[in-house]
Formats: structure tokens, C-alpha cells, sequence
């Protein structure tokens, strides 16, 4: 199969599929105001591939000697991983700001899924030869594929308890085709994707009572598949000047709620169902490979906190002081720290159950935590250090306007900056942190691999706390019978 191109991809979204966005049905989505300019994104990330001057860096050759997008590449050594941050960074250079779900984060869930497969192979052959068909498949079709992870929630704490799933996305019917699932899920860019990957959401899998077998599945799901419906939420950033807002007016990846309407999904899509087993290791694994992608992100995030702010104190003069040089150390520790947990992970890196290499969890997870955590507090000081005219500047059209252009320059111009540079680099920073778009991605990110909490709990069960109880049982003289309960 063939790496596909920007207006390949394109054209595979004229599917029939059916999104709703703004009160009205989309039947052009490449070309839809609020979808053309990410669409456009994806799109250039699938040129690149063809591009000589990326081959080396985007693209490998597997042994048969088919070419896919290194991206997909299952990871089984440390050089692969190394790769893939390559991926990622070279994409993100290419395109010079940050998007998150366009294939190369969401493809990782399958690889925990890969994982799994000698444990799904006692349950049911059948499947384990789903996921390695699947896997294989985005790789050789080059496919969008992202992942519908959670459910618009009910009851919680019937949930929380593992008594019911009341209207989580369930099974209601099997025949000799496949599943009839029904129910909704959440996922960014789903309107824009080839396929996802639909699992369970965050729940006691391992206490549930076999009244939550229905809602224990996982399967691949077609973005054009009939009885399903993209309902999407509207977008900040869509019909904004591109000077004015160059992040949002470009990069805002559009969140979609998908509605399973008796949804009938092929028995060779079917990659577990009915089997709490299963529902409780994805759970526990999704992100097991992905955080790594997904991490990196943040990483490049840090570094654009790190430029704007930088900029802005250098055109006033204020490198020098010491209270300006502390806020900027402190946002060059942050970007450190993350960058020392992530060089790390691989360093450090697993073998994992399925053969894979995996980075190193404990380091992955307390990452991906200490990079979320300290975000809000990181963007806060680069807010600072640019100053007040972040929420004061007038917009690109009105500075330019020939009655008040002499007093903007004179106001506005410091040094070898012009006005209008020093505007331009404002409308970024202000878009970065202060615009509708910024709010977003702040939450979003709190929230993409899952709720803080059942991210902290990543952290606790991928820890090895024997060292350290054993290190002070020995200097507190500790009785070695001892017991201690889980």
C-alpha cells in the first residue's frame, strides 16, 4: 500500500459520514469553515511524508518492503523511540505550532492492545488476530485513526461502584455480522478520522458485576459508518484573521460528540466484548505508549512559553534584571524537567508483555503529571513576563490604519522592533494564553489521557514502593514479619 497524500486524504473524507456542527448538517467537511483549517494541518502532515527532505526522518521501510509513516512503526527498540520523537518534532517544526490528535499519539492504544493479545487468545483466538490485523492496517493504509475514550456520564456512582453502566456506550444485539452497539462517546478530530479505536471508560472494572459485561468492549469503528452521527462542539478559533490569532485561526482540533445509533460493528472489528477482564487491563494500559507522544507536546508547549516570554523581555530591555532572569529560569526548569523525563523513559525503557519496548512507565507517568500540573502555573509566568499589553493591543487592521499609523509607530516601535513586529508577536503570546483557544487547550489537556485522578493512580501502580519500604524497615530495625496489607 502507498503513503497517501494531503488530497488523498481529503477526498477519503467524502464518505457520507454524518457531522453536525453550528445548527447544520456538513456534507463538504474538507472544505467547511470550521474543519478546513486542521483538515489542512492533517493534510500537510500526509505531504510531508513524500517530501525528500523529511523520508529519512517520517518515513521507514518494513522488511516486506512496504513504506509507512515511522509513526506506526510498532516501537521494539530504544531507537524507535527514539524515533518517534523525531516524528513528532520534525512535524511540529513543519507546521510551527502544537495539535495533538492527528494519529501519531491515538496509534499507541492499539499498541497496549497489541499487548494483550496471548491473554485475549485464551478468551478467544478471534481476536488477538483482530489486533494484529488492525495495527498492520493503519500502518499499510496509512489511516487517520484516533481513539473515543469517554462517555457523557450518568450516574456516577452506580458507575464508580461497578453496578451499572446505565447509558455508556453497550452492546444491545449480536448476529452472525457483527455487534449492535449503542450508546456516545467523546473524541477530538473523530469528524476528520478515518477510524477509532472505541473502548471502555474509567470505571471499577475490577469489582463489576456481571451486569456490566454489555459495556465492556472495544472495537474499531469506521468514521463513516452507518447510524453513527458526529455531533460537534463549535469552534473558537474558525473564521478568525490569521495575523490576529495565528494558533487558533490554525491549529484548533474540533471535539466531537459521536452518537451510536444501534451501530453494527463487523465480528472482524471486534477486538474484545462482553469480558471485564479485558475493560480493566485497557484501562490500566491505554496509555502506556501514547503519553510518550502526548508528553512531547507539552514539552514543545513549554518551549513556546519559553520563546514568547524570552522575546518580549529582550525588545524592552529587562534580560538583565535578576527578578526577570528568575521567572525565566523557573520556565526553563519546568521545560527541563519534562525533557529529563522523557529522555529517560527511553533510556530506561521496558520490554513490554507483547515483545514491544515501551518507555519507562513510572518516569512516563510522573512526567506526563508534573507536566500537566505545572502548566497553568508556567503559562501564569510567561503572562507575566509579557505584560499587560496581552490584553490591551489593538488588532493588525486598526494599527495599520493610515490616520493612526504615526502614533502606533511612535508608541509601539522600540528599537530594531517595528510596531507591527512587536504586535505580531503579541497576537501570539495573547493566543497562547489569554484567547478563548488557550482556555481550551488547558483543559483539554487536563483531560486528553484521562481525569488527574486516574492519572495519579498511574503513577501509584507503576512505582515499585518495595525498595523504599524495605529500605526503612532495615534502618528503623524493623521486624521482617511484618505484614503488610495492599
Amino acid at each position: 500500500m502507498a503513503l497517501l497524500t494531503g488530497d488523498d486524504y481529503r477526498r477519503s473524507l467524502n464518505d457520507g459520514r454524518e457531522v453536525y456542527i453550528d445548527g447544520e448538517r456538513v456534507y463538504d467537511i474538507a472544505n467547511h469553515p470550521a474543519f478546513k483549517p486542521i483538515i489542512d494541518v492533517k493534510a500537510r502532515m500526509y505531504d510531508m511524508n513524500h517530501e525528500a527532505k523529511y523520508k529519512d526522518k517520517l518515513t521507514v521501510k518494513l522488511a516486506d518492503g512496504d513504506e509507512i509513516c515511522r509513526a506506526f512503526k510498532l516501537p521494539k527498540t530504544k531507537d524507535d523511540l527514539k524515533g518517534i520523537r523525531t516524528y513528532v518534532e520534525t512535524v511540529l517544526d513543519d507546521l510551527g505550532g502544537v495539535v495533538y490528535r492527528v494519529g501519531d499519539e491515538t496509534i499507541g492504544e492499539m499498541w497496549s492492545l497489541y499487548d494483550a493479545q496471548d491473554r485475549l487468545n485464551e478468551i478467544d483466538p478471534t481476536y488477538a488476530q483482530n489486533i494484529k490485523h488492525h495495527v498492520a492496517r493503519v500502518a499499510k493504509e496509512d489511516l487517520f485513526h484516533v481513539s473515543a475514550n469517554t462517555d457523557p456520564k450518568g450516574d456516577r456512582s452506580k458507575l464508580i461502584n461497578g453496578e451499572d453502566g446505565g447509558t455508556l456506550l453497550h452492546i444491545v444485539a449480536e448476529n452472525d455480522k457483527g455487534i449492535v452497539v449503542r450508546g456516545a462517546k467523546f473524541e477530538t478530530a473523530a469528524a476528520y478520522a478515518h477510524q477509532a479505536f472505541v473502548k471502555p471508560t474509567i470505571s471499577n472494572w475490577s469489582n463489576s458485576s456481571v451486569n456490566m459485561e454489555n459495556y465492556a468492549v472495544g472495537f474499531i469503528c469506521d468514521m463513516g459508518s452507518p447510524g453513527l452521527k458526529h455531533i460537534c462542539r463549535s469552534p473558537v478559533g474558525a473564521g478568525k484573521d490569521p495575523v490576529n490569532y495565528p494558533l487558533s485561526s490554525k491549529f484548533e482540533e474540533i471535539d466531537t460528540l459521536l452518537i451510536f445509533d444501534d451501530v453494527l460493528i463487523p465480528w472482524e472489528n471486534v477486538l474484545f466484548h462482553r469480558n471485564l477482564e479485558s475493560a480493566k487491563y485497557i484501562r490500566e494500559t491505554v496509555h502506556r505508549y501514547s503519553s510518550y507522544n502526548y508528553v512531547l507536546r507539552i514539552l514543545r508547549r513549554a518551549d513556546y512559553l519559553i520563546g514568547a516570554a524570552l522575546l518580549n523581555v529582550e525588545q524592552t530591555g529587562l534580560t538583565k534584571i535578576p527578578a526577570v532572569q528568575q521567572k525565566l529560569s523557573e520556565l526553563i526548569n519546568y521545560r527541563e524537567t519534562i525533557n529529563a523525563h522523557l529522555t529517560a523513559a527511553v533510556s530506561e525503557a521496558q520490554l513490554s508483555p507483547g515483545g514491544l519496548m515501551m518507555p519507562n512507565q513510572s518516569l512516563l507517568y510522573t512526567g506526563r503529571v508534573f507536566a500537566l500540573k505545572h502548566f497553568p502555573e508556567m503559562a501564569h509566568l510567561a503572562r507575566e513576563l509579557v505584560g499587560g499589553q496581552l490584553a490591551v493591543t489593538p488588532d493588525m487592521e486598526t494599527m495599520k490604519d493610515p490616520k493612526i499609523k504615526e502614533y502606533i509607530d511612535r508608541f509601539y516601535s522600540v528599537g530594531e522592533w517595528s510596531a507591527e513586529e512587536r504586535a505580531k508577536l503579541l497576537y501570539f503570546a495573547r493566543d497562547m494564553l489569554n484567547s478563548s483557544y488557550a482556555g481550551h487547550q488547558i483543559t483539554f489537556e487536563l483531560f486528553a489521557q484521562s481525569p488527574p485522578f486516574a492519572q495519579h493512580a498511574a503513577v501509584f501502580n507503576n512505582y515499585d514502593l518495595t525498595p523504599n519500604r524495605e529500605m526503612v524497615m532495615k534502618a528503623a530495625n524493623l521486624s521482617s514479619s511484618l505484614v503488610f496489607q495492599p
